[in-house]
């Protein structure tokens, strides 16, 4: 059977709404032009027939594709995030096709300092034949997560019209808004999804699965230094910024730090400071796949500033700490079958699958701790939050097939055992 794919159409019709995340914010969703796409996708999904879909006040789309449901099969729900990341601009993203790309450098034309090569993206060796799909080079793409976007709405609209007959489960659909910070679940009902398990799409290259990822916390230091005029200074002053800046070079710069781990090895990451000279505040993000060693990194930056604080008496510190979201293999290990339909799904589309973990989060992490096993499949996202992300449209088009295929081996797997 030809299938009827509208993924590349739909896919650079997403990108160009700007759905850009405000981490400032304490709205929900963070920007109110996230409910822009939101609208799109409702009106989209009505316009295949799935008359059900609805968005929240909170932007979030909920949907579930009627037609040949058997009761007897687990409910399986498919899940994406509309917002884009705010370390690099959302708006005003002009998609660029090059097609059947032949191994070049690709050179962005409104600034050719940004050059998606190989050096850079290994990946793109095989990538030979390829229709490759970049931004022009002075904001990000929004493949993250609007290639999960596009990948899901393309398999409803093929479920819908090229497989109606299929006997299955409910498939149900679920977009969230603010999961770039951190808050894309936070409303959620899991009730709406009749369902059982789902997957998110979002991230990871062309045959990828994950069922495990960082277990995250926040911490925030506050120092508290001692002020004095600095012309009379001497042997009074105690300035917070320098005790911060000792701290910061004290810390791991060989191991435990982002730029020196890989696989399954966690890090200390100080990703924001403030500070004048009685007050600073430096606020960290602490990851690693193994949850008990949260404790240890924070005892680590802990015990370091208090040796370092043996030299300000007068000083003082404030430690917050703030969990984040937990590693999903503690719950999804739970359910092997998920692994099982799925790995199978991607073999079936001619794939090896991949079983790296997450060096991050997704919604499905905070999912499965909600009680929703939910692991991650491939969306062919590249260069997330920088302005050289790509994606490949045939990397997506075997997301497409991969999400079909789970829906049948679902429903065979249950029908035969």
């Amino acid at each position: 059977m030809k299938l009827t794919s509208t993924l590349k159409e739909r896919f650079l019709r997403y990108v160009q709404i700007d759905t850009e995340a405000d981490p400032f914010s304490k709205t929900s969703p963070s920007s109110e032009k996230q409910k822009d796409l939101s609208k799109v996708l409702v009106d989209e999904l009505h316009a295949m027939g799935i008359a059900n879909a609805r968005m929240t006040d909170h932007g979030y789309v909920y949907a579930t594709i009627s037609g040949e449901v058997n009761d007897k099969i687990p409910g399986i729900f498919f899940c994406a995030h509309i917002d884009t990341a705010p370390d690099v601009s959302g708006k005003n993203v002009k998609p660029i096709i090059w097609q059947n790309y032949q191994g070049q450098d690709l050179l962005l034309p409104d600034d050719n300092e940004q050059i998606i090569g190989q050096n850079k993206y290994p990946q793109l060796k095989n990538k030979i034949g390829h229709d490759i799909i970049s931004a022009s080079g002075t904001t990000l793409l929004g493949s993250d997560d609007k290639s999960g976007l596009a990948i899901i709405m393309d398999a409803a609209y093929q479920l819908v019209n090229d497989f109606s007959g299929m006997q299955r489960g409910p498939v149900s659909i679920l977009f969230t808004t603010d999961e770039e910070v951190g808050r894309g679940v936070e409303h959620v009902d899991l009730q709406a999804l009749n369902a059982d398990y789902g997957f998110t799409l979002d991230g990871g290259d062309v045959g990828d699965y994950a069922d495990s990822n960082f277990s995250a916390d926040g911490l925030r230091i506050t120092i508290h230094g001692l002020s004095a005029h600095p012309g009379y200074a001497k042997g009074k002053m105690q300035h917070s910024m320098k005790i911060a800046a000792k701290l910061l070079a004290t810390l791991p710069t060989e191991t435990l730090c982002p730029e020196a781990t890989s696989n399954k090895e966690g890090f200390i990451h100080p990703s924001h400071i403030d500070g004048g000279l009685e007050k600073t505040t430096i606020e960290f993000i602490i990851r690693d796949f193994d949850t008990s060693k949260l404790d240890d990194h924070v005892s680590l930056i802990e015990n370091t500033l208090i040796k370092i604080m043996e030299s300000y008496p007068e000083s003082s510190f404030e430690l917050e700490r703030e969990i984040q979201y937990r590693n999903m293999e503690d719950v999804v290990s739970k359910y092997p079958h998920i692994r099982k339909i799925a790995i199978e799904a991607i073999r079936k589309t001619g794939l090896e699958p991949k079983t790296n973990g997450i060096r991050g989060g997704t919604d499905g992490a905070v999912l499965s701790h909600m009680g929703m096993p939910c692991p991650n499949l491939f969306a062919g996202e590249q260069g997330v939050h920088s302005r050289t992300e790509w994606t490949s449209v045939q990397d997506m088009e075997k997301s497409v097939e991969t999400i079909l295929n789970i829906i049948r081996i679902n429903a065979d797997h249950f029908l035969n055992t």
